[in-house]
């Protein structure tokens, strides 16, 4: 089974919300020349699609619902417990792949807490029972 690490292509980061300038445009989001420029949770999905790890598939998704947590990615997998993990930046890139390589080699998704990366365990923001059916 693939490890899927979610990361949201719509954060900003912990940059504030961006006020329109004199033309209407998102100001924080446009460079010198007014050109559109990618948020930074969608630069963080091109940075990790570039070296996924083994087992790990990356998918990017619009949004995790983590706003006021500057970038976020969750990493989920059939039968194993889920995780969602904030105040991410490009300099993590390295870390959150080692931690996705990591829970993708686990049968039950809980990484022992002193192999997991720094920001994996600092910066945790949800973890979530694995999904399982009824047996009614």
């Amino acid at each position: 089974m693939r490890a899927v690490l979610h990361v949201c292509t719509t954060c900003r980061g912990t940059v504030p919300d961006p006020v329109p300038n004199a033309a209407g445009t998102d100001a924080a989001r446009t460079d010198a020349l007014g050109l559109d420029t990618p948020r930074l949770g969608a630069r963080l999905h091109d940075l990790l699609s570039r070296t996924a790890p083994d087992g790990v598939e990356i998918r990017p998704v619009e949004c995790l619902s983590a706003c006021s947590q500057g970038c976020s990615v969750a990493l989920s997998a059939p039968g194993k417990w889920s995780y969602v993990y904030g105040r991410l930046t490009l300099d993590d890139a390295a870390d959150i792949l080692s931690g996705a390589r990591a829970y993708a080699g686990t049968a039950d998704g809980i990484v022992p807490w002193r192999e997991r990366p720094a920001v994996f365990r600092k910066q945790s923001l949800a973890r979530i029972p694995p999904h399982t059916l009824s047996q009614e």
